[in-house]
């Protein structure tokens, strides 16, 4: 398997009369820690898209869009590998689902289970053993609409995990979180780093860039802005020139805020 999960090469993707994304250029290694920050309108949701298969790149000549070094991949195949956790995946848990089923729910990326799904004990066992490692197994015949938004959050990286994917994709990961919900997912995110998961985290909140965060590519109006070591990208300049606003950056122990 590639040592590259994903490859693109001067990708563009045209979304109504605008590109979302304008000849971007973008590698992911296996086992690095990445945030990709942006302003709203950079290209972060495009460029989610394109790594789900939602969207795809214009076919001009020298554009590549590889993902684990395969140019054609099943969409189901790669969910098991990228596990995708989004705020908006979240509002798609409408129906009264449960935490154990919408964990087992993963195995079929569905929302919820169906009648058609064969459900086996190696999967349960599976989704319970997800649930203790979340420390969330005391909610497991809770509905997930009965849940606060940080115990759901939880749960989507419960339902990305029972695959054992490679990588997280973490899409804006702390929106609709309160500061104490926010802060116990990003130590629980940290945890996943920590034992070996690569984390891509996409957001427009720096302090979503957890500590075990070495890289961080800044995106703006669809390309690659900056792209280079955490504590370089997340400077005042740097940032002050990506949002277009001057900002003050403070760090401590590895954690950013920006005022």
């Amino acid at each position: 398997m590639s040592d590259l999960l994903l490859e693109l090469r001067h990708v563009t993707v045209r979304r109504g009369e605008k590109d979302g994304l304008r000849g971007l250029d973008l590698d992911i290694r296996r086992g690095e820690h990445l945030a990709i920050i942006g302003p709203n309108g950079s290209g972060k949701s495009t460029l989610i898209k394109v790594i789900t298969r939602e969207l795809y790149p214009l076919a001009t000549e020298g554009t590549v869009c590889r993902c684990f070094g395969e140019e054609v991949w099943d969409v189901f195949d790669l969910r098991s590998r990228f596990g995708l956790v989004s705020n908006e995946l979240q509002a798609t848990y409408t129906r009264p689902i449960t935490a154990f089923e919408a964990i087992l729910s993963g195995f079929f990326s569905s929302i919820g289970l169906w009648p058609a799904h064969q459900i086996t004990p190696a999967m349960e066992a599976k989704a319970q053993a997800v649930l203790e490692l979340l420390e969330v197994a005391h909610l497991a015949d809770r509905p997930i609409r009965e849940m606060s938004s940080g115990e759901a959050r939880r749960l989507l990286i419960g339902r990305a995990l029972v695959h054992d994917p490679v990588a997280l994709l973490l899409d804006e990961p702390t929106n609709s979180l309160d500061f104490r919900a926010a802060h116990e997912f990003r130590e629980l995110v940290s945890k996943l780093a920590r034992e070996g998961r690569t984390i891509v985290i996409v957001t427009h909140t720096i302090a979503d860039v957890i500590p075990e965060i070495t890289r961080a590519v800044l995106l703006k109006e669809g390309r690659v802005h900056r792209d280079g070591p955490v504590e370089e990208m997340l400077s005042a300049p740097v940032l002050s020139e990506l949002f277009g606003m001057p900002l003050r950056v403070e760090r401590e122990d590895g954690r950013y805020g920006l005022w």
